[in-house]
């Protein structure tokens, strides 16, 4: 069991997990191997202290420099469901699942708002997981919308199971084939059912479907944990970055604005030292 799982490889969790193995901790950071793209993205970052307009993909490599030179590697992949266990927490990442006394969440914010009806069908038709619940829907018809071209890998995945795939890319340059896909062009408005869903309804028309997937790089956080005490869309925490269920710490973007750099760093910081405290008290 680890002593903390970070979830998220922006500047918050890498701030995050630097404190850690500072402090000896038994960590696990859990995120993409390339870091934040918002990151690499950014062609200038003017607001970054002792850094005056860094580029992006500066920061960016200078941030995997230092998780390098500490020592500390990422385990690639996207976390879908945080579970409190009653004194430690169950992490679920694709096929893996592991075990945690405490976790971080640096997760960022969304690029995609939440479609009407996807939080409230979560678990009984909309899954954000293809390798977790794509058995579920062997043979029937699903809606499929992704929000980025690195998450296409789910997607065949989905279509190699399914007998439909209505394929939804809120992207340019969707690459996906297959004899059962269908391409559609449109946005979704809101999902619809009763006790599972029914259909999707677009921009333009509904399809119905047997369930929904939607593939995103990052998940709300009231959608990877029960109970989660959110507001606005973030994550409410106190200024030790403690969140309202025991051992559960968040840090970035996640916790509100603003959306900087710095602020990220320094609330990851925060939320290690916290874990530490944390940890120490109950031992």
């Amino acid at each position: 069991m680890f002593d903390c799982i970070i979830i998220g490889t922006g500047p918050a969790g890498i701030s995050a997990a630097l404190t850690l193995k500072a402090r000896g901790r038994n960590f696990l950071l859990i995120g993409s191997a390339s870091l934040s793209g918002k990151i690499n993205a950014a062609e200038e970052v003017n607001n970054y202290p002792g850094l005056p307009a860094v580029g992006g993909a500066q920061l960016k490599e200078a941030f995997i420099n230092h998780l390098e030179q500490s020592d500390i590697s990422v385990t690639p992949g996207q976390v879908t469901g945080v579970y409190d266990m009653g004194g430690y927490f169950g992490v679920l990442c694709g096929d893996n699942s592991y075990e945690s006394k405490t976790v971080i969440l640096a997760t960022g914010v969304e690029a995609v708002k939440p479609v009407p009806g996807e939080s409230e069908f979560l678990g009984r038709g909309v899954s954000y997981c293809a390798t977790c619940d794509g058995l579920l829907y062997k043979g029937k018809k699903i809606v499929v919308v992704c929000t980025s071209a690195a998450m296409e890998e789910e997607a065949e995945y989905l279509s190699s199971l399914a007998a439909e795939v209505v394929f939804v890319p809120l992207y340019k340059g969707a690459r996906l084939k297959g004899e059962n896909v269908r391409y559609l062009v449109d946005m979704p408005r809101a999902i619809v059912g009763d006790t599972r869903v029914r259909k999707v309804v677009f921009s333009k028309g509904e399809e119905e479907c047997d369930g929904v997937f939607m593939l995103k790089s990052a998940l709300a956080p009231s959608a990877l944990v029960a109970g989660l005490n959110a507001e606005g869309g973030h994550v409410v925490v106190d200024r030790a970055c403690r969140t309202n269920i025991a051992g559960l710490f968040a840090a970035g973007d996640c916790t509100g604005r603003p959306y900087q750099y710095a602020k990220a760093v320094g609330e990851g910081n925060v939320a290690a030292h916290s874990v530490c405290d944390y940890l120490a008290a109950k031992k």
